[in-house]
């Protein structure tokens, strides 16, 4: 099994401080592409943490009542991650050669109340992703060399 599309437990936000620091902690920022809103967070990386990327998702009770439907939802876009997630592992690796080692906290969270196409969730996390990657990189450029 090829691991690079796995997307494993510890690939998963289920901290409550984690969760905390993504949304209270102020350093947070946000970009959407309709119906997804991504909120990320970059931090240093532990001693202790071998996880490089983080992610979670959140489908409001308020555009899907039923739990079904919120769950599809989710896996569609757990499983758009899973194929995607190479886009934001590659940047934060060309990151962590000039950089200190950090880490990235994702939630996805759903912001219509139409249900759509696993195609059309695919797309929509692979444009969020490569924007991300993209301000990784400029991030990098930015920044000047010691």
């Amino acid at each position: 099994m090829n691991k690079t599309f796995s997307l494993s437990l510890d690939e998963r936000i289920k901290s409550k401080k984690q969760i905390d620091r993504l949304f209270k902690g102020g350093g947070a920022k946000a970009m959407s592409a309709y119906p997804l809103r991504v909120v990320y967070l970059a931090e240093p990386m532990g001693e202790d943490e071998s996880t490089v990327a983080q992610m979670m998702v959140s489908v409001p009770k308020r555009y899907f009542k039923r739990a079904v439907k919120r769950n599809h939802v989710k896996r569609q876009v757990r499983e758009a991650y899973r194929l995607n997630k190479h886009i934001l592992l590659e940047a934060l690796a060309a990151d962590e050669v000039a950089d200190s080692r950090r880490k990235m906290s994702l939630c996805f969270i759903w912001t219509s109340d139409q249900l759509v196409s696993t195609d059309v969730v695919a797309d929509k996390v692979r444009n969020l992703l490569t924007r991300i990657a993209e301000r990784i990189a400029s991030n990098h450029k930015n920044t000047p060399a010691e």
